[in-house]
């Protein structure tokens, strides 16, 4: 089998090395493999020819038969085009071509009838189609009854008659040669239980399928199979994890006792109690711990992250914190180090910025034992940071670090591996977290601390500007502090930071007497720092921004956060953003300033940003508008390679695939069971870098 799906794409009958060659560069098809998995985007219902006279606007698309009883061409040289018109019983309907009106042209013949196919609209008072699918009736005996695929193309291809039509003409003629070289890559009892359609039928019914029902039972074939080797991969790696990697045991915790019974300042939540709880049983274990705490901006991730540090320090075992920016390091160092003081115990900061003459001594307290807990940036991944005995590792912001940083960090002790702790206040959707965390536990706080009020969040026009100002002025009285944001859009930095300095002056001459701060990423990285922390000690009462703000200072004092041009910006952003505010007990607010048209999509977004706080609730909103693989950052970074997928939509599926691959990998690691045949020869046939082991490799 795999000899076969390997072949290059070119020996396709009709495809050749030009052909070839664009289907790489536009596609990523390089084999029949590739080709064969490149899965319609929709299928169009051909089995219903309207009457002409039903045709309307508000239909998505039609099929219409009739005699053509006029072509002819219309304008002059760029404003060329060819209208034709098709009659039935009924009434006439005009067929309109503004480009390959020469080739379109010679396959017209007045008096022959048509089969054609396109999206209705309105001009001037006329039911039109514009660059229909048109076809002689009778040519395609199979026209009337069935379901026909739409593959995406580009501009490019279609130049080399790559359309959806070329597309599935070859799709045609590769499932011709494939089918009986299809191996069953799912165990007879899964296809049973799940009462799934073979993987034969499955690749032959998504391309040409017989009914909407066969369609449907090949989806979810190949979606099941997708979702069950992804998660058979992520669940044999946490089996290797735990059976393989032997982590300290943290079982004393007098420290922490003290810390918790004479020092915290508040009452930890419910959600707080019970993530502490579940690291504590990890640490207990002798195996490493690899866990990701999910929890909102502000829901007291870091607290839960000291508490796990102290748990390593009681049992003679130090600690490390990664973040990812010198700013964020520095806000959790100065966070952390009055606890520490008060405990008695060292903890340093190391950045890029840090002396040589501090960097040394922070090297010897290290590998002497004497630093309890270092806090810093990618510095601390430099080879020259050796410890005495790391026992955990704290990273913040987990997406900002790759795998290879990560294992960086399990190489900094020798003997064991140190327990890891990923945080992340980019809520995920629980199906994006299984599928991109799925090799992690996961713990999730749900719960913000006690006496934090809601944000407010309200959109306003810019015809409400005088009001927006005079709320500012009204809280900068009340001795608070404001951010006001505009977006930074790469492709046109240049225009957008125009728009920051102009908005930068336009508050500067509506508040004269007010201290202003401005930070944006063409500034230097010290003087952003600068200019952060004079906010930070108040020495500034506006902060005007771009989005390098996101992830930034905390100030509890700054109580209003207004976003420019907010539609704009994506949900995720937009809820990064509010959460830079409402650190203090004072009530906080959020003002999305938006033009007064809005688009669908932009509506939703900011709709669901007035409604609701809840992390959790916005990116499934997110999810749903975005899809999975913008949502992640993950389209550059290959972590989620799915072919048919779509995790907005297939929760149930994944969690049927996840409890399938788990109850595998528990009763046999290996696949060396005679049931788990299929498995074993599927998964030794997958490129060994593969992320989505559902691929024919």
């Amino acid at each position: 089998m795999n000899n076969f799906f390997e072949t290059n794409i070119e020996f396709l009958k009709g495809v050749g090395p030009q052909k070839a060659e664009i289907m790489q560069k536009e596609l990523q098809i390089f084999t029949f493999g590739d080709l064969i998995q490149y899965y319609p985007f929709r299928w169009e219902d051909r089995s219903k020819i309207y009457q002409i006279k039903d045709a309307h606007e508000d239909l998505a698309y039609i099929q219409v038969k009739g005699v053509l009883t006029m072509v002819s061409l219309v304008g002059t040289d760029t404003k060329k085009r060819l209208v034709a018109q098709l009659e039935d019983k009924t009434g006439v309907i005009e067929l309109v071509w503004f480009q390959s009106v020469p080739f379109i042209q010679k396959f017209l013949k007045k008096g022959d009838q048509y089969i054609v196919f396109g999206k209705p609209n309105i001009f001037n008072g006329t039911i039109n189609i514009v660059h229909p699918e048109i076809e002689l009736f009778g040519e395609n005996k199979s026209m009337e009854g069935y379901l026909q695929p739409i593959y995406s193309s580009t501009e490019k291809l279609r130049r080399f008659y790559l359309d959806s039509k070329g597309i599935s003409k070859l799709q045609r003629q590769l499932l011709e040669l494939a089918l009986n070289k299809i191996n069953e890559t799912l165990p007879k009892y899964i296809i049973d239980k799940y009462k799934l359609v073979s993987k034969q039928k499955a690749l032959e019914q998504i391309h040409f399928p017989d009914s909407p029902s066969t369609l449907t039972q090949a989806q979810r074939r190949l979606k099941f199979e997708e979702l069950f080797y992804i998660q058979l991969k992520l669940v044999k790696q946490k089996h290797l994890n735990k059976t393989s990697f032997k982590g300290l045991n943290f079982n004393k915790i007098p420290t922490v006792n003290k810390f918790y019974n004479e020092l915290l300042p508040f009452e930890l939540t419910n959600a707080q109690k019970r993530v502490i709880k579940e690291l504590y049983a990890d640490m207990n274990t002798g195996r490493q711990m690899n866990r990701l705490i999910q929890g909102d901006v502000g829901s007291g991730k870091t607290m839960v992250a000291f508490i796990a540090m102290l748990m390593a320090i009681d049992n003679d075992a130090q600690a490390c914190l990664m973040a990812p920016t010198e700013i964020l390091a520095e806000q959790h160092y100065r966070g952390l180090e009055e606890y520490m003081q008060k405990l008695g115990f060292k903890i340093a900061l190391l950045t890029g910025s840090s002396k040589l003459s501090v960097r040394r001594e922070i090297h010897q307290m290290l590998e002497d034992g004497h630093l309890n807990v270092l806090v810093g940036t990618h510095a601390i991944l430099e080879d020259k940071v050796q410890f005495k005995n790391l026992g955990l590792c704290v990273i913040d912001e987990q997406h900002r670090f790759g795998v290879a940083q990560r294992s960086k960090l399990w190489q900094k002790n020798k003997n064991v591996s140190p327990h890891i702790l990923v945080m992340t206040a980019t809520p995920i959707p629980r199906t994006l977290a299984m599928t991109l965390y799925g090799d992690l536990d996961i713990s999730v706080i749900d719960e913000m601390p006690a006496g934090r009020k809601p944000i407010k969040t309200v959109m306003r026009t810019d015809s409400q500007r005088l009001t927006v100002f005079g709320f500012i002025r009204d809280e900068l009285n009340k001795g608070r502090q404001i951010y006001i944001v505009y977006p930074l859009i790469e492709e046109s930095a240049k225009q957008d930071l125009k728009d920051l300095i102009d908005g930068y002056e336009s508050i500067a001459r509506a508040f004269p007497d007010i201290a202003l701060s401005i930070v944006h990423g063409k500034m230097r990285s010290k003087d952003k720092d600068y200019e952060m922390m004079r906010f930070a000690k108040n020495e500034t009462k506006i902060m005007v921004a771009t989005t390098v703000i996101e992830v930034g200072v905390n100030v509890p004092n700054a109580s209003v956060m207004i976003i420019e041009n907010a539609e704009r910006f994506g949900l995720a952003q937009l809820h990064q953003l509010r959460g830079r505010v409402g650190r203090g007990a004072e009530q906080s607010f959020c003002v999305l300033m938006t033009k007064p048209n809005l688009g669908a999509e932009s509506k939703v977004r900011l709709e669901t940003m007035v409604r609701t706080n809840n992390g959790f609730e916005i990116a499934d909103v997110d999810l749903h508008l975005r899809g999975p693989g913008d949502l992640a950052g993950t389209k550059q970074s290959g972590a989620l390679d799915l072919l048919i997928t779509d995790l907005s939509q297939d929760a149930a599926i994944l969690t049927e695939a996840r409890t399938t691959a788990v109850e595998i990998i528990e009763k046999d690691p290996e696949f060396k069971l005679t049931e788990h045949a299929p498995i074993y020869r599927h998964v030794q046939s997958i490129k060994h870098n593969a992320v989505n082991w559902a691929r024919i490799s």
